[in-house]
């Protein structure tokens, strides 16, 4: 007879093969969960892609969905973390969230999987990989997709204010602006600007005004470095600057246009500075006779050399939760391949973050078939994401905070603003 207490062992340890046996059958056969951005263009290329794949590798299927609705995709991806219910993989992620969830554990170090720098450094170029590197040294996440921040410009407009090229520094951008306030508001009554940039004071908004130009004016300079503030120098002091006579001298609107009709096809503003997204709309909407193009940043009058912009990078990562990061893995490099980042621009009209885009052989048709993407293509060599932060977000806050009262209300000087919010910044990183 087996001892009552040596039963209860061995059936205790059948118990729990059982369950570690179930447990690994049902990871091996459980489908990696990926969630893309949830716009229309972005879906119709992941589920291509999933439905590729699958076709070709039924023993390693992915199941696809988009990111859930909600006010935005990184509060759902917040809510997810700590839900615990986060996807394997996330291809919509921002670049400045990353440092955050990194050091909260809960994504998968990259650099860690077989081959993994070795393909990485075929797509991407040293800048690029040092900009994704995290404080440890582990790289969490995939430069993926960009869309630099260009000035879309009204071509007729400039023309006829006897400009031949679109304004390209500070002195020559006011020079514009004064000669189009003249000439389209004779009367006094101001409804025409030469620009527009959103006034709420709200953390995303200055990277369509402050940030881009602050990256156009340092050659790429960082905000954050070795955690320390470094903008409070004279190149973020003339941008407050430049900003702050445009709206002191009614170039720029301080009401919203936001709810208008499209101030910019409507010709009530002559420039906007946005991305690569606005060509499908322009497309569609441009009235007869309508000609727009794109140009890099206004610069300071004394610049020299390349000029950077704001690349608003979306980046992929694999989340802890993930039970087969390998696989996932093997995935990933079929999503970001050349054949699939051609598919990318294809469908979508965004710029995968790839060294020498413009320049590879096998993209040049796309080009030609696509010329309003070939200024993007050729500004993505100069682009930079965002800094190494896990605080960025309340960094962007403080600096929202000090554009209102600077740029917008002119309450403080450009000096002040800076230095103010320098200070500010500081002490959540000490």
């Amino acid at each position: 007879m087996i001892p009552q207490i040596l039963f209860l062992n061995i059936s205790l340890s059948l118990f729990l093969a059982f369950v570690s046996c179930e447990k690994t059958n049902n990871i091996k056969n459980q489908k990696i969960l990926y969630w893309s951005a949830n716009n229309p263009d972005e879906i119709i290329f992941a589920k291509k892609a999933v439905n590729e794949w699958n076709d070709l590798h039924p023993s390693s299927m992915i199941n696809y969905q988009p990111v859930p609705e909600g006010r935005s995709s990184e509060e759902i991806i917040l809510a997810a973390v700590v839900g615990k219910t986060t996807p394997d993989i996330y291809s919509n992620m921002w670049q400045g969230d990353v440092e955050f969830y990194a050091r909260g554990k809960v994504l998968i170090p990259l650099d860690t999987l077989p081959d993994f720098m070795e393909f990485i450094r075929t797509r991407c170029d040293s800048a690029t990989l040092a900009e994704v590197t995290s404080s440890d040294g582990h790289i969490y996440q995939i430069p993926w997709k960009i869309n630099p921040i260009m000035m879309l410009y009204n071509v007729n407009i400039f023309n006829d204010l006897n400009f031949t090229t679109p304004p390209s520094n500070y002195s020559d951008f006011i020079e514009a602006a004064s000669r189009f306030k003249e000439d389209m508001n004779g009367d006094g009554y101001i409804d025409r600007w030469i620009g527009y940039s959103e006034v709420l004071a709200v953390w995303y908004q200055r990277f369509f005004d402050f940030y881009p130009l602050y990256l156009a004016a340092s050659h790429g300079a960082p905000l954050v470095k070795d955690n320390k503030i470094v903008f409070n120098n004279t190149l973020a002091v003339e941008v407050f600057r430049f900003l702050q006579n445009l709206y002191s001298n009614d170039y720029f609107p301080r009401e919203r246009l936001s709810a208008r009709s499209d101030p910019f096809l409507l010709s009530f503003i002559a420039t906007r500075f946005a991305g690569p997204w606005e060509i499908a709309h322009a497309e569609k909407f441009k009235p007869a006779g309508f000609t727009y193009d794109f140009y890099s940043l206004p610069v300071p009058d004394d610049h020299q050399g390349d000029i950077y912009t704001y690349g608003d990078p979306k980046n992929i990562v694999l989340f802890s939760t993930c039970s087969r990061p390998w696989e996932a893995w093997e995935f990933l490099k079929f999503v970001i391949s050349k054949q699939n980042d051609l598919q990318f621009m294809e469908i979508t009209h965004q710029i995968p973050r790839r060294k020498n885009l413009f320049n590879d052989e096998f993209f040049s048709d796309y080009f030609a078939r696509n010329p309003r993407m070939i200024p993007f293509a050729k500004q993505a060599e100069f682009v930079r994401g965002t800094d190494v932060c896990p605080v960025l977000k309340e960094i962007f806050d403080i600096l929202a905070q000090e554009y209102e009262a600077c740029v917008v209300f002119g309450i403080k000087t450009p000096e002040e603003a800076i230095s103010d919010a320098a200070a500010a910044a500081q002490l959540l990183l000490d």
